[in-house]
Order: C-alpha cells, then structure tokens, then sequence
C-alpha cells in the first residue's frame, strides 16, 4: 500500500487535497449573477493562466453563473511542494474578479467563497466526470453540441500507448 499525502483544510465546507490526483472543483457566482457572455472568456482565461505551473488542467467550463474545473495541482518549483487547492483558487476567483468587475465597471464580489470538491480515485471516474462537465451547456440547453461552446477548453488527450505514426 503506498502513502498518499493529503491536505485538509475547512471554510464552511471541509477540503480534502490528495497529491498527484486529479481534483472536480466547481464554484458560483456571488448571489448567481450571471455574467455576460463578454466577460465568461475572461473567466476561461484566469481558469488558463496557472494551467503547465500550478496545476495540469483537463477541462474548464465557463457557465453563465458558475464555473468547473478539472485539475491535477503541480508542484510549485520554488517551494518545492504542491499547490494547494486554496492558492488554486485564490488565483483563479481573484484575478478573474479583479478583470470582471474592472469591464463591467463595478465593485464587489463576484464569486462566492467556497468552492465545491472532490478528488477524482480513479481513471474511470476522471472520463465520466470530465463528459459530465463538458456535457454541462448542452445540459443546460445553451449549444446543441459540447463543442459548439465557447467558454469551454479541454486538453488534448494523446494515448502514450498509441504507434507513431511515423513508423
């Protein structure tokens, strides 16, 4: 049995971080405001910036009042430990406020606190959960298609087990 280090850490919700997995995170908007289709690419951006150094994204959706995320949190170089679910966060709500309230002219919060997550054990649960989120503006009857949807990026998946093609 191999150890897996974890972090804990509680708000209003508990926040459990287990190193090397991928973590389902979804958080609101502040009193559901629904932000206008001119700043939800703002949001995607944030959602992009720390993707390669603080965390490996697998899939991002921008809705209209909320927002999901799939991420594996890196190490950070310099401290030489994991990023935390917190600083993650902190990040990604900050910088895409600071952007949102700056275009849209106005003061305040725009996201709520807490954020909503789980860790992800095992590959099965990463495919369902990532069509989960992809699937999520269909669900919600803005595109007909996933890739219809533009507030939504989702990495390329290439198979390490796959011939070249070359060969």
């Amino acid at each position: 049995m191999s150890f897996m280090p974890q972090a804990f850490y509680r708000r209003k919700l508990p926040h459990l971080q287990v190193d090397e997995k991928p973590h389902f995170v979804t958080f609101c908007t502040y009193q559901r405001l629904i932000l206008p289709e001119r700043v939800r690419s703002l949001v995607l951006e944030s959602c992009l910036h720390g993707n390669g150094t603080m965390f490996d994204l697998k899939t991002a959706v921008v809705m209209p009042d909320h927002v999901h995320l799939i991420f594996t949190p890196m190490v950070e170089t310099e401290k030489m430990e994991i990023c935390s679910l917190a600083e993650i966060m902190d990040s990604i709500k900050g910088a895409s406020a600071h952007a949102i309230n700056k275009v849209l002219g106005r003061k305040g919060r725009v996201w709520q606190t807490e954020s909503f997550d789980h860790v992800l054990r095992s590959s099965e649960n990463l495919d369902a959960q990532m069509r989960y989120v992809l699937e999520n503006p269909v669900r919600a009857g803005l595109v007909a298609g996933w890739e219809e949807y533009r507030w939504m990026w989702k990495k390329a998946y290439v198979n390490p087990y796959a011939i070249a093609a070359s060969q």
